[in-house]
Order: C-alpha cells, then sequence, then structure tokens
C-alpha cells in the first residue's frame, strides 16, 4: 500500500449536467510550473451516452517549445473523486499516477480513508496508457477509456477585457473576444467510464485533487 498526502489544495466542486466546467490558472504559486497545478476541470457526458468523461488538465501556460520537455511529476498523482450521495465525501476514486512515460490508473473504487489524504489501493482495477507527446494514444481497458499527455488549452478567457472591466473602462466583453490562452499548451489526463460503474444515472458531485507522495 502507497500513502499520498495533499499538495494542493485546490478542489473543483461541479454538479453532473450536460457539461460541467470550472477553471483556474497559476494562482496557486507552491505548484505553479508543475503537473500539480490544476488549471482547469471538466465532465461531461460521453459520445456514447452511457458514460461519462472527466477530464483534469494541468500544468498550464506551456508554449509549443516548453511542452516538448514538460513531463508529469511522477511524485504527483491525480484524483478524481465522486460523491454518489450529496453529502460531499468522496464516495468512489479515480486515481492517475505516471510512472516511466506511462500513465497508471487505479479505480473507480470505495477509498479506504477520505480527504486530504488517500491510500492507493493496488489490488483495485488498474488500467495503463502510454504518455503521448503528440497523437491522441487512447487506452481502453475495463469498459474504460484513458488518455494522458499534452493538449492545446481549450480554456477560452479574455484577460485584457476582463481588466477593462474590472477597472471601469468597459462594460462587457468583445464579441468575438481575445483568447489569452491561444497558443499555450496544457498536459491532460482524460478518463471515460461508465455510468454504471460511479452511480448509474442519479445525480453525482464531482472534483479533482492533485496529491504529493509522502
Amino acid at each position: 500500500m502507497k500513502k499520498s498526502k495533499i499538495l494542493l489544495a485546490t478542489i473543483f466542486v461541479a454538479l453532473i449536467g450536460l457539461i460541467t466546467i470550472a477553471a483556474d490558472h497559476i494562482d496557486a504559486p507552491s505548484a505553479s510550473g508543475t503537473s500539480a497545478d490544476i488549471t482547469d476541470f471538466y465532465a461531461f457526458q460521453g459520445e456514447n451516452t452511457d458514460n461519462l468523461v472527466f477530464v483534469a488538465n494541468v500544468q498550464g501556460l506551456l508554449s509549443p517549445t516548453a511542452t516538448t520537455t514538460a513531463s508529469f511529476d511522477e511524485n504527483v498523482m491525480v484524483e478524481f473523486n465522486i460523491d454518489t450521495n450529496d453529502d460531499k465525501v468522496e464516495d468512489l476514486v479515480i486515481q492517475a499516477i505516471p510512472r516511466d512515460g506511462k500513465m497508471y490508473f487505479f479505480g473507480p473504487y470505495a477509498p479506504s480513508q477520505t480527504g486530504l489524504n488517500s491510500t492507493i489501493n493496488e489490488m483495485a482495477t488498474k488500467s495503463v496508457v502510454a504518455i503521448s507527446s503528440s497523437s491522441a494514444i487512447t487506452s481502453s481497458q475495463n469498459g474504460m477509456q484513458f488518455f494522458a499527455g499534452p493538449r492545446d488549452d481549450p480554456f477560452f478567457m479574455d484577460f485584457a477585457q476582463y481588466g477593462e472591466i474590472i477597472g471601469g473602462n468597459a462594460t462587457a466583453f468583445n464579441n468575438p473576444g481575445a483568447d489569452t490562452f491561444a497558443g499555450t499548451n496544457v498536459l491532460s489526463i482524460v478518463v471515460e467510464v461508465p455510468k454504471s460503474e460511479i452511480g448509474g444515472s442519479g445525480t453525482i458531485n464531482t472534483w479533482v485533487e492533485a496529491k504529493a507522495k509522502q
């Protein structure tokens, strides 16, 4: 059994409907520039409507040049948390851990402990996908699909216009706006899982955490 503790106390809570998005970029100095820095969390129904897709993007604002050498920190686990009974405590987790050019996924399974500390149950369902630096290498195992690697940052925000609005110099965003994140990349971890594995058709709460090896 391996134990991990939390590194980044940034948690994104989402109530699953059709699509839910939570975003944040580089406002946690201790994690900035590392794969512990969660930039975005997406949860949405898959093309196969019997599935849900979870996407955690980390290490944002990578230039194309920096992307070629960027890698997931092997001391950081990304954990998808799923609350099936609306008590705001995780009932299931899916854990993603990088090792030697591969991403190892455990779960979904009921964790032995909840909150800031996590234990990896190596007897839980495990799936592996190669970490891609270019093409979308995916893996389908145990009825789930996975991807890990760099991707264009999908989040859109016009920070310049936002600054003008906050400063009282504008009253609204432009249409179209200017994408501050255009040309920058993130490292993405993607999991597609059957709804039957995480609570069926009921409503769930979900959030993602980055946790450092103890």
